[in-house]
């Protein structure tokens, strides 16, 4: 066996040795005797008996370490023209002074904190000063509507509310004060106070229980990290809207801690000295993970971008900040590079920066379709690793651990299970499938350190919403399948397979077709009611910057692509050139709210989607309307 196939079976065989190994990443104030309590399944204890604090691990060790001058945190932000750096003595300093100011409002350890901020340095300390006191964090991505911060204050009833007067972006300044004043209004539960960080591209009117931020923070005195149990909840994060109440994932200190400092060296071969950027939000758990708690845990250099990954008027905006910040790992979703591919697809303004820094760009969030990683391969000449995880597992379940051994990489695919995680494919009735067969991913117990321990005050909707179709196995929600190499094959939630005239088809094996005709930036494919089929997939295209093409044409090339590569079985024939898809705020394609569209079926915008009148575009072709009219000729 290989390096990496020694590292996995030992995980699965010893997960006490091996994440007790692991443990010695972290500086305990009391070390766990104890790694592992299974006592009570599917509740899974990492080092119980362990006591820590994150803040203590993720700053003032490297500053006691004597790495004190080591740049911890780099934020650029091309909306506001602002480039700063934050050493971690400074990053230490500002955080102790922010938790000394919690403290002084009333916050202590076991306290729920909402943060609703944007993009910037604060948004940092404040999740890094909450841990500080072990007071429980839920950070709510900044320009939610106010029914949905609405909702989750109700859930999490904080006893402050973190926010900054204003949001930034591209085209617009969006205002967080009314925003919050009217989710106040709408929630049961009020908390003591609002501490408002205020921005000089728009100030906030403060009254009743509103605090400004500086005042506050400049009156408290700095105060040191608190030791918790390991069990001890670190942050809440949720994962839905409004509909059936908000879903929110509990993350523990201690096996969060274990777990995000063993992958930064050994998924992403990022150690100290290093410079690393996710380019994500603080609101989505890629922020959580891989802008604040991994890089710092593992005392390397996070960068902090408030922008998008085409700039204006530069689409090499990404390609500026890898050459200023001498990044080395890049981690993005596929989303963002489809997005530069489309504005800029033969990569004229890459060439306008040296990125030989950079030696690797990861890629989750979204499927990584063939194309894109070809792409992406040839413009930068780094290995492009596709990995996927989800909120509940808060760090990759399947990767190309280039940190342990890099495996070959097989476009379309995650690579292997990363050390921990016991995956399986399984059919409708628990049983494990072949390798080639498509089935539901589960992952076998018990799950990883750092992974979702509970779902906040919500121990039933836990087990329901994980546990119980397959009892004992946490049910991932995602298709796929293995290949006789032991690749992992993720191919979309279970719910984008479609059933034509009794085939079961996975959309996202047609969109993988659909993405590498060379006119299209980006695709998506839904399942559409048809009477004689039963449903039928529509191909939704966004064109390439500059590229003309008939419409006829297009529609035929990708017919018969469809055709020989998946089959006449997928009755593949609809295709419908769009300006851009929905999609949420952080590059989720909006499929559900889509099928919804095409089924005239009631949906309600949701207030996470990036750009609302994508949805306008998107239901004039894909109406019942308009599906109902005849398919062109040739098709």
């Amino acid at each position: 066996m290989g390096v990496f196939d020694e590292a996995y079976r030992r995980s699965i065989d010893d997960p006490v040795g091996f994440w007790g190994a692991a443990s010695q990443l972290i500086d305990w104030t009391s070390p766990p005797r104890q790694v592992l309590d299974t006592s009570d399944l599917p509740f899974v204890h990492w080092f119980p008996d362990g006591e820590l604090n994150t803040c203590f691990n993720a700053l003032d060790r490297h500053v006691e370490a004597g790495r004190g001058e080591v740049a911890a945190l780099i934020y650029d932000s091309p909306l506001t023209h602002t480039v700063r750096s934050y050493t971690y003595s400074e990053l230490r300093d500002q955080t102790a002074q922010l938790a000394g100011a919690l403290r002084g409002l009333g916050v202590e350890k076991g306290d729920t904190v909402v943060i609703y901020m944007p993009m910037i340095p604060e948004a940092v300390m404040a999740m890094l000063a909450c841990a500080r006191l072990g007071a429980v964090h839920s950070v709510v991505f900044g320009g939610f509507a106010a029914p949905e911060l609405a909702a989750r204050i109700d859930d999490a009833k904080p006893k402050v509310v973190l926010t900054a007067s204003c949001g930034i972006e591209p085209t617009r300044v969006v205002g967080y004060k009314p925003l919050l004043d009217e989710a106040v209004r709408l929630a049961a539960h009020h908390p003591d106070c609002s501490v408002i960080f205020q921005r000089p591209q728009e100030r906030a009117a403060l009254h009743g229980t509103d605090l400004d931020w500086e005042e506050t923070v400049s009156a408290a005195s700095p105060v040191d990290c608190v030791s918790v149990r390991s069990t001890d909840p670190l942050y809440i994060l949720y994962t839905s809207g409004t509909t059936a109440g908000p879903k929110g994932v509990v993350r523990d200190n201690g096996g969060h801690a274990v777990a995000l400092a063993w992958s930064m060296p050994n998924v992403y071969d990022v150690r100290p000295g290093d410079v690393y950027w996710a380019a994500s939000d603080v609101g989505w758990v890629v922020g959580h993970s891989y802008i604040v708690y991994a890089p710092l845990l593992a005392g390397v250099t996070t960068v902090l971008y408030e922008g998008k990954p085409v700039g204006t008027p530069d689409p090499g905006a990404f390609w500026r900040v890898i050459a200023d910040h001498q990044v080395n790992t890049l981690f993005c979703a596929p989303t963002a590079l489809r997005a530069i591919k489309k504005e800029d697809p033969e990569g004229e303004f890459k060439r306008r920066y040296d990125t030989s820094c950079l030696r690797a760009l990861f890629l989750a969030g979204e499927r990584l379709d063939p194309p894109t990683y070809e792409w992406a391969r040839h413009l930068l000449s780094v290995p492009v690793i596709d990995h996927w995880w989800q909120t509940e597992t808060g760090w990759p379940i399947a990767a190309n651990c280039l940190g342990i051994e890099s495996r070959p990489v097989k476009p379309g695919s995650p690579t292997l299970p990363v050390p921990g995680y016991q995956v399986a494919v399984f059919d409708g009735s628990g049983n494990s499938v072949a390798p080639g067969v498509d089935g539901e991913i589960v992952i076998r117990q018990p799950l990883p350190p750092g992974t979702l321990t509970t779902l906040y005050n919500a121990d039933e909707r836990f087990v329901e919403a994980y546990f119980s179709r397959f009892p004992g196995v946490y049910l991932t929600g995602d298709g796929g399948r293995f290949d006789e190499d032991g690749y992992l094959w993720v191919m979309g939630r279970v719910d984008d397979v479609i059933n034509v005239a009794g085939h079961r088809l996975s959309t996202g094996a047609i969109e993988e077709v659909v993405a590498r005709h060379p006119a299209v930036a980006e695709c998506a494919v839904i399942g559409v009611q048809d009477p004689l089929k039963g449903q039928v997939p529509i191909g939704l295209v966004v064109l390439k910057a500059g590229v003309d093409v008939d419409p006829e044409a297009l529609r035929n090339d990708l017919t018969l692509a469809v055709r020989e590569s998946v089959g006449a079985v997928a009755s593949f024939r609809r295709v419908q050139v769009v300006t851009r898809l929905p999609k949420t705020r952080s590059g989720k394609i909006l499929r559900a709210t889509m099928r919804a569209i095409a089924d005239g079926r009631a949906y309600t915008v949701p207030s996470t989607i990036e750009d609302p009148t994508a949805l306008d575009d998107v239901s004039q072709v894909i109406s019942p309307e308009a599906l109902s009219a005849p398919e062109g000729p040739g098709t």
